[in-house]
Parts: structure tokens; C-alpha cells; sequence
């Protein structure tokens, strides 16, 4: 398969999921209730998840047509979850939009969130195969493991003596959770045997952790034109990513007094960042200096090769798999994901 050929099809999976959610029209007597999920359902995406499933459903032998309504309800409930998130963080915007309770209220926010859940619910049931009850099964797993995953990094957020393998229960439930229900899901909608769907759950798995530890090393390394955050932002948010923990075992001397200081969160908020979430200079200058520990401590490299190793683990999960056109697509839609500039 060449890199065109990716592209075209996932960009004509992409498409086809971006159809399916203009049919996703909840709410309708309550016209900013209605408003406020169109926005959030129209301000685009890579539907990443929709995708997986779509591409895990062919590659036992279904249709992308039997997998569409899934692949809906799984980017719903993906967009529902970012809709509670940015109301947690404050955050004043996604995807280059303002987010939701900031352009109408928590209030309205909550209501949306909670209105897109059972949206997704909607887009579920009307998937073939949904009377036996297993996809509701997996969907409502999924949903319960993120909403445990964000609560594990709130309660890692207020500790300095976080592990590294607490990090990575909180990303297989935060991140990790979703990605394997859509690679569930498509495994049960295409039809595909125990061990299939069961080797495509454990890709998903793996592939979500590979994701996420690469998204910590974009936060740092990334280019800000392609990355779209502040770069450092995780740091000046003080949150317990894999390169901070790993510092904070490695490093000694000032650069370990440092890492403390980020794992405690000294210095005020107006100190290192706006109200915006932009880094003031000085909020700059502890990003640069926090990267340099990174580097001394050799957790740069260390995480570029977990990112590696475990989208190895992710792609052996594939061989269980008939070798199919699908089958490729999901390893260079892996391989895509966890070499990301954004």
C-alpha cells in the first residue's frame, strides 16, 4: 500500500463518518440545547476512532456499512468526553474554536455533554448485531473506563509521589479504553471470531498507550504551528506525564529540585502562564528548562522508545488477522498515529 492509497481511503472513511453525524439531531424543541451539539459534532477532527472501527470491522470480513452507525456512537461519546474535559480544565478552546462553555455556559455545556451521550447510545442501536447486547456491553465499558481514567489523573494531579505504573493504569483507562472499544466494536460488528476481536481489543490497547505517551512527547518536542497547544503546556499544568515521572526517578541535585518544584506546582498560575493558557516568559523559560532535565536524564530518547516498542506489541496483535487490504490500513493508520507532529 502506498501513502496515497492510505490517504484516499481514509480520508473517504472520514467523510463517509462526517455524513453519518450530520444525521445526529438531537434535542430539537430545545434550539441552544440543538445548537451547542451541532457545534461540537461540526468542528471536525481526525475521527480517528471511527476509523479504527470501520478498518477493525473489514479486516474480519464486514462492511464499512455495517460499521458506520458504531463508528458514530464511538466518536459521539469520544466528543462527549471532550466536552466535560474542557469544562474540568477551563479550557478556552479546542480545535481553534472556543469551547462550548465558553461561548454559552458550564450550564449549557453539561447539558450538551450529557445529551451526546445519549446520542451515541442512539447511533448504537440502530448497528446490526445490537439485540444480543454485547456492543452496548463494550460501549458502556468504555465509557466507564474513562470516566475512572480522568478521576486516576485528578488524583494524580494532587500527589508528588506518583509512579510510572500509576501513570500507565490512569492512560489505559483514560486514553487507552476508547481506542479499544472501537477496535472491539468493529471486531463484533464484521462478524469476526472470539480470538480475532479479542487480539483487535488488545491492539487498540496497545496502540492507545503508544498515542498517549506520544502526545507527551509532543507537548515538549513538537513544533507549535503543527501541535496546535502550547508547547510545555503539561508542564506548566504541572500533570503527571511519563516524562515528568520519569524525571522525577532519574534526576538529581538542582535538576531533581526542579521537577519537584513542577510536581508541586510552585509558582503561581499567573506566574507561568495566562488566563488564556499561554506561557508567560517566565513560564517559557521553566518549559526550557524542564526539556534540558529531560534531555540530561536521557527520558526524551527512553519515551521515544516506548512509543516504538509498544506500536510493535500493537501491530503483532495483527497478524491474528486474515491478511486484507483492512489489515494494512490499520498498521499504517497505527504507524501514522504514534509518529504524529499534531
Amino acid at each position: 500500500m502506498t501513502r496515497d492509497a492510505f490517504s484516499r481511503r481514509y480520508e473517504s472513511i472520514r467523510r463517509r463518518t462526517d455524513r453519518r453525524l450530520l444525521r445526529v439531531r438531537p434535542a430539537p424543541g430545545a434550539a441552544r440545547l440543538r445548537e451547542g451539539c451541532r457545534y461540537v459534532l461540526d468542528g471536525g477532527g481526525k475521527r480517528v476512532r471511527s476509523a479504527l472501527l470501520i478498518l477493525s470491522c473489514e479486516a474480519v470480513g464486514g462492511t464499512a456499512s455495517q460499521a458506520l452507525d458504531a463508528a458514530a456512537a464511538v466518536e459521539i461519546l469520544h466528543n462527549f468526553t471532550l466536552v466535560h474535559d474542557d469544562i474540568m480544565d477551563n479550557a478556552g478552546a479546542r480545535r481553534g474554536r472556543l469551547t462550548v462553555h465558553k461561548k454559552w455556559s458550564v450550564n449549557d455545556a453539561l447539558l450538551v455533554g450529557d445529551t451526546l451521550l445519549g446520542a451515541a447510545y442512539e447511533a448504537l442501536l440502530a448497528t446490526p448485531g445490537t439485540a444480543d447486547g454485547r456492543l452496548g456491553g463494550v460501549l458502556t465499558q468504555g465509557l466507564l473506563d474513562v470516566c475512572e481514567g480522568q478521576a486516576l489523573d485528578l488524583e494524580l494531579e494532587g500527589r508528588t509521589n506518583a509512579s510510572v505504573k500509576e501513570y500507565f493504569r490512569m492512560i489505559g483507562k483514560k486514553t487507552g479504553s476508547l481506542i479499544a472499544a472501537a477496535t472491539e466494536l468493529g471486531g463484533l460488528v464484521g462478524g469476526g471470531r472470539p480470538p480475532q476481536v479479542a487480539a483487535l481489543r488488545r491492539f487498540g490497547l496497545r496502540l492507545g498507550r503508544a498515542f498517549q505517551v506520544q502526545d507527551d512527547l509532543l507537548d515538549i518536542v513538537g513544533d507549535p504551528r503543527d501541535f496546535g497547544k502550547t508547547i510545555g503546556g503539561d508542564i506548566l499544568e504541572g500533570k503527571k506525564t511519563y516524562l515528568l515521572l520519569r524525571a522525577a526517578e532519574r534526576a538529581g541535585g538542582d535538576d531533581r529540585r526542579l521537577i519537584e518544584r513542577v510536581l508541586r506546582k510552585e509558582g503561581p498560575a499567573c506566574e507561568w502562564k495566562t488566563e488564556q493558557g499561554a506561557a508567560t516568559p517566565g513560564g517559557r523559560a521553566v518549559v526550557a528548562e524542564v526539556r534540558a532535565v529531560y534531555a540530561r536524564c536521557g527520558v526524551l530518547d527512553e519515551a521515544a522508545r516506548v512509543v516504538q516498542r509498544t506500536t510493535r506489541e500493537a501491530l503483532a496483535e495483527l497478524g491474528r488477522l486474515p491478511r486484507t487490504t483492512a489489515r494494512e490500513m490499520l498498521r499504517w493508520l497505527a504507524e501514522e498515529l504514534v509518529h504524529r507532529e499534531s
